[in-house]
This record gives structure tokens, sequence and C-alpha cells, in this order.
């Protein structure tokens, strides 16, 4: 069965684990390796299979070069992904373990079959995934300023969408943010909305996805009740509300596993 668990989901870091049966990828690595570690062993998994990141920004990679000291499992990330962290970083031993992929490429690991897809984000080749496993299918969609095409492709048909609902419109345009921090989280390649998550995700459940997960909320311009409040009033106008698994990611600790179930009709 597939299996999904946040370790974190914010702007202060983010990581996750998707497993089937043996086979266990930790998704970003934005948190402290002890933090991780404790994640892992709170879920029973004592090795992982390989790490999957979706771009170079701090709050995705800081914690990668400590758990690597004692974790060598390959890690899949965009050539231009890998070429950032390297710039920024230099350390030979964990570039050695990046395995470059393009986005939009596949690659079978264990019983997972995992597929990029891009994402409009002021990174290096950022990317989310798209992850199968026994029939079933998630979707990582957090850190992009729109949804394209490739992203509405890769959410289409997904058991589970993790949605980003990043903010809310009005609390940043009236905050304390500078006019350029403002621009660049409003704008196309920086973060979407609670209103933006609420179409995605309204998209993707009109196509089957029966359960969302809200990720990658500001702490400064939402809550999650915000965002709750925002996408299940989205889903209630199209008579779904009811039918569909909605959460939202805690922040800083881990949150509940998600397991697939039979879906239900909408």
């Amino acid at each position: 069965m597939l299996t999904f668990t946040t370790f974190a989901s914010g702007s202060a870091g983010n990581a996750a684990l998707v497993s089937c049966g043996d086979t266990h990828i930790l998704l970003d690595a934005g948190i402290s390796a002890k933090r991780i570690a404790a994640g892992l062993a709170e879920l029973g998994v004592s090795q992982l299979s390989a790490i999957l990141i979706t771009h170079e920004h701090s709050d995705h990679v800081s914690g990668l070069r400590v758990l690597t000291k004692k974790i060598k499992v390959p890690i899949y990330a965009t050539r231009p992904t890998c070429l950032e962290w390297y710039g920024k970083n230099r350390c030979d031993e964990v570039m050695r373990l990046f395995c470059p992929q393009e986005a939009g490429a596949g690659v079978q690991i264990g019983s997972l079959w995992v597929e990029s897809f891009p994402t409009l984000h002021d990174a290096a080749g950022s990317v989310g995934y798209s992850i199968a496993g026994e029939g079933q299918r998630m979707v990582l969609c957090t850190d992009l300023g729109r949804v394209t095409q490739e992203v509405c492709r890769a959410v289409e048909g997904c058991d589970l969408l993790v949605c980003e609902t990043n903010h809310d419109v009005d609390w940043v345009k009236s905050g304390p943010y500078t006019y350029y921090l403002k621009q660049r989280i409003l704008g196309d390649y920086g973060h979407l909305s609670n209103e933006a998550g609420a179409e995605l995700a309204a998209w993707a459940v009109e196509r089957g996805t029966r359960s969302v997960i809200l990720a990658h909320l500001s702490r400064q311009n939402n809550t999650p009740a915000r965002a709750y409040e925002t996408v299940s009033r989205r889903l209630a106008a199209m008579g779904c509300g009811q039918d569909i698994d909605l959460s939202v990611a805690p922040a800083e600790s881990l949150g509940a596993t998600w397991r697939a179930k039979e879906a239900a009709v909408c």
C-alpha cells in the first residue's frame, strides 16, 4: 500500500516520506538530519531507498549534507538543481550521490515509479513529483507560482494531491514584507495562494482525486484554518465537500500518515 507522511511543511522547512512495502523515499530534506532521523524512527523505517529533491532552496535541502554522512542512498534531482546545490555547498561526497534527471523523466525505485514534472518557481530546475505504487498514485505539488499544463497533466487522476496553499493574497499585500518580496511571492515564479490552491484541488477532485493535503503554508501570511476554510468552501461549492479527505500538513511536526482508500463518488 502507498503511504505518505509529512515531517514538516512550510517556509521554515520541508520533508516527507512516501513508502510502498519495503521501499521508502524521502521527499526533500529541508529540516535537520536529527529531525529526519527521529521521524523515520517513529515510523519504524530503518533504511531509505532514495532521496528526491524538488529544488535547491534551503527550506528543502538544509539537512541534506549532514543526513548523507550516515545515509548513503541515491539523490534524485534535476541537473540544474544538482549544480546549484554544489555551487553553494562544494561537497564532493554528497555530489557523488546525486543522480541528475531531466524534468519529466521517470525512474523505478524499488516498488515505486517516480516521475518529475517542471514547476514555475524562482529556483534552478524546480520540479514536483508523481509517485505510484500498487495501483495508487500521489503527487507532490508545492513551490510554484502558477499552475501549468505540465502540472495539470501530472495531477490528473492522482489518489492524493499534496497541494500548495502558501498564503492569503490580501495578507501578503497588507503585511510588512518589502515590495520586492511581496512581488516575488505573488508572481508567476513564487507560491500558490489559498485561492489558487483551491482551484487546483477542485480541478483534481473533478478528475478523481479523493485526498488532498494542503502544504507549504506561510507562517506570516496564512494559517491552517484560513487555508482549510478556503479550499473546503471551494469543494463544497462543487457538492464534494463531504466526500473528500482534506487536511493541512503541520509546519513543524510529524503529520498523520495518509493511506489510500476506496474512492468515493462525487
